[in-house]
């Protein structure tokens, strides 16, 4: 059985059903569809999501990143997106692995191996995709292999996980892994500001407060971190505001009003044009349209 063909079988096996689901093992999700789905809006933080069967759409503002088994993503610092699968069904369901980037595990492999040189001029894009090779297929494989035997989880799966992220690190494809594994790095810089951005999204700022606290001039800011994240820091705000609104409102059951203002917004016309710009409705249409979905797979 090739290497492929055991993680479909591991993952289908261990997985209950449609969604996303925590594993015994730290740090990995397992995630299942069985048919395709609508774009979602998700904030993915630093991850490897690695396809077993399947594709999948992200596009990160006007960029679109498809991967499938041939093909592994890597988010290197908190992006909101819009997620889509976009190959799957019931005979043949979208089975994905999603694997945390231990920043603590990444710099210290970064100091203890040599890694190819990077210039540090300009970061890269925040999400890259790269080929899946044999190696880090045969490690990830080994490492949901653990999934059949729990007693050996806590032993081996911080090394074979430490194994999966070296293999990321020395790849000369990954420089997107390494600026991330150095300290000093310009996307550690934005990783800072993009990182206060997303606990403090709902209040008012000044772009100059949030590149002093990346150490960069505005200017020097604002040009990186749309490289990062392909958005403005205003824009990347506005996301995050608005799949928090749009969560409030579907989840909690919030008026249009009460989660525009909760989220930041002081204008409810405003609110309304981003929300209609992003997820192509009112509020209100939106998150009822979204409820009533919900209610009828419960029923």
């Amino acid at each position: 059985m090739s290497s492929l063909k055991k993680l479909i079988d591991i993952v289908s096996r261990h997985v209950p059903g449609d969604g996303i689901h925590d594993s015994p093992i730290p740090g990995v999700d397992l995630i299942r569809s069985s048919t395709p789905t609508m774009p979602m809006p998700v904030v993915y933080e630093p991850t490897l999501c690695l396809i077993a069967q399947g594709r999948k759409r992200v596009m990160l503002g006007t960029t679109a990143y498809v991967y499938d088994p041939a093909r592994y993503l890597i988010a290197s610092v908190d992006l909101p997106v819009m997620g889509s699968v976009i190959e799957a069904s019931e005979a043949a369901p979208y089975l994905c692995l999603a694997l945390d980037l231990d920043m603590t595990v990444l710099s210290d492999l970064a100091l203890r191996h040599s890694l190819p040189d990077e210039s540090d001029s300009a970061p890269d894009a925040g999400m890259a995709l790269n080929d899946t090779t044999p190696e880090l297929l045969d490690a990830m494989v080994r490492l949901v292999s653990l999934l059949d035997s729990p007693a050996d989880i806590e032993a081996l799966a911080p090394l074979v996980t430490r194994e999966i992220l070296y293999r990321l690190l020395v790849d000369p494809r990954n420089s997107i892994v390494r600026q991330l594994a150095r300290a000093d790095s310009r996307l550690s810089q934005i990783a800072k500001a993009i990182s206060w951005l997303r606990e403090h999204y709902g209040q008012a700022c000044r772009i100059e407060d949030i590149a002093d606290l990346a150490g960069m001039s505005r200017s020097t800011f604002h040009a990186h971190f749309k490289s990062v994240t392909s958005m403005s820091p205003l824009e990347f705000r506005s996301q995050l505001r608005l799949q928090e609104a749009r969560r409030l409102m579907v989840a909690e059951a919030m008026d249009a009003a009460g989660a525009g203002f909760r989220v930041g917004y002081e204008s409810p016309s405003q609110f309304s044009r981003d929300y209609v710009r992003m997820f192509g409705a009112p509020p209100a249409k939106d998150a009822g349209r979204l409820r009533k979905e919900a209610e009828a797979l419960l029923t």
